[in-house]
């Protein structure tokens, strides 16, 4: 009888027969990092930024506010991608991914309102129509976290007619994406204020409709936490 081939570690059998290593699940640690919920400063930014540019289109201020109105949303751009730097480390791909989009969306509308390139409302029109898109991709992901879901339903039209209104000109869809600008501020503080009110107090006050995992992520036990935590991403070898 034919003893097997011992095999070295980190060298393959001479035979091509496949290495097996022991269980190191026992010798792995795993460090957590508590954190607090980055998403109602997220949500906040969201909505003070809706504000001040759904009053810009509908006329509030005066002639001339175009620039201010760039400077006063700056900000978000700051807010948003910190809050997204927070959320990929509480290992939330789906927030993190929609902060950092709001992100960049924030800091390309500041930078058009205030430079005025040579057409750079009809550009300003295409980068809206893709954030419509991207949020309708986003909310086909999202639909057991309520509270985002929320948000990008209301994101979707507001930014879609933002599209139609910087490619074509007309002055009613400026005016329609306005007031969508002013719905998605309220569906954003209310988001932002029933997630800190639960934060707070450690139970939900405000209904958000958490459903499936994002239920469990919130009034799960510890095991529940920690359930395939070897293959999320930081912990595996690959994305």
């Amino acid at each position: 009888m034919t003893e097997p081939a011992a095999s070295v570690p980190g060298v393959d059998p001479p035979d091509g027969g496949r290495h097996f290593e022991a269980d190191l699940r026992r010798m792995t640690r795993i460090n957590l990092r508590p954190i607090a919920s980055p998403m109602p400063l997220g949500f906040y930014t969201v909505a003070i930024a809706s504000v001040v540019v759904g009053c810009f289109q509908l006329g509030v201020f005066e002639d001339g506010a175009r620039r201010a109105v760039g400077l006063a949303v700056l900000p978000a751009f700051v807010l948003q991608l910190l809050v997204s730097w927070f959320a990929f480390g509480a290992r939330d791909v789906v927030a993190a991914t929609l902060m950092a989009c709001f992100s960049g969306l924030w800091l390309a509308t500041s930078l058009t309102l205030v430079v005025e390139p040579p057409g750079g409302v009809r550009v300003l029109g295409v980068l809206n129509a893709m954030f419509a898109l991207f949020a309708v991709l986003m909310a086909s992901v999202a639909g057991r976290k309520r509270a985002l879901w929320l948000v990008l339903c209301a994101a979707v039209p507001r930014f879609a007619v933002a599209a139609l209104a910087n490619l074509t000109g007309s002055a009613w869809t400026g005016t329609l994406s306005g007031w969508l600008g002013l719905l998605l501020a309220g569906v954003a503080l209310y988001t932002a204020f029933a997630l800190m009110l639960e934060d707070m107090r450690g139970e939900e006050v405000l209904p958000i409709g958490r459903s499936g995992p994002a239920r469990h992520a919130v009034e799960g036990d510890l095991s529940v936490q920690l359930r395939d935590l070897e293959r999320q991403a930081g912990v595996r070898r690959t994305l």
